[in-house]
């Protein structure tokens, strides 16, 4: 049998050879297959404590998000959305305070106040992040309720929420009926709005279970 001319099997060898370089080239270039929908997602690298950190519970407030999120002995509050992103740190978990799912009180206004509350030690302990002007800040902390109440609240109708706090009036390690509200207020520059009258049974606050006193019932505390 005669054999091919030399010219013919180079150019039979130069097309296989194209060929298989246009195939290599294809492969490469393919899409990226989607994943399976029960993939796992990209793991948050912020760190709470010892561990990474995990979501507790998110809100809502207006076109932001906060959020708490918890670790091994430490915490984070996220803030998202129109204001951008921060991350403080939630110092009631530092503290040892238990953070649930009921941990996070949102008032959405001009004035966006969030309330960041805990157990802990038989009081309720907690932290306020303040949004004015599209910019998230911390307000006063802590908030501490010896009488198992915290909460926010416009206590004086100025359009910004009020910390409401339900203390013991007790000694020091001492369990007794006398109860009073506390109220701080979160506009300007903050401070003390005043207590209200002691009272022999929590029952007996004005509102309760939601607790929010009328602005007359309030005087300088300690007086």
């Amino acid at each position: 049998m005669t054999r091919p001319p030399m010219a013919a099997l180079a150019i039979a060898c130069a097309a296989v050879l194209t060929t298989v370089t246009g195939l290599a080239i294809a492969w490469s270039l393919r899409p990226t297959a989607v994943t399976d929908a029960g993939a796992t997602a990209p793991r948050d690298d912020l760190r709470c404590g010892t561990t990474a950190c995990r979501s507790v519970v998110k809100k809502q407030v207006g076109v932001d998000s906060v959020e708490l999120l918890v670790g091994e002995g430490a915490g984070r509050i996220r803030t998202g959305g129109a204001s951008g992103p921060n991350i403080f740190e939630l110092t009631i978990a530092s503290s040892g305070a238990r953070i649930t799912e009921q941990s996070l009180q949102c008032v959405d206004a001009e004035v966006g106040v969030c309330l960041a509350r805990g157990e802990v030690g038989g009081e309720v302990v907690g932290e306020v992040l303040v949004r004015r002007s599209g910019a998230w800040s911390r307000a006063q902390v802590p908030y501490v309720s010896s009488g198992a109440y915290l909460a926010l609240r416009d206590v004086n109708q100025d359009a910004v929420a009020d910390v409401v706090a339900v203390q013991r009036a007790c000694p020091t390690g001492a369990d007794c009926a006398r109860w009073f509200v506390q109220v701080f207020s979160l506009a300007g520059g903050g401070g003390e709005l005043g207590c209200t009258p002691v009272v022999r049974e929590p029952e007996a606050l004005s509102g309760w279970p939601e607790v929010a006193p009328d602005p007359s019932e309030l005087r300088q505390c300690g007086a």
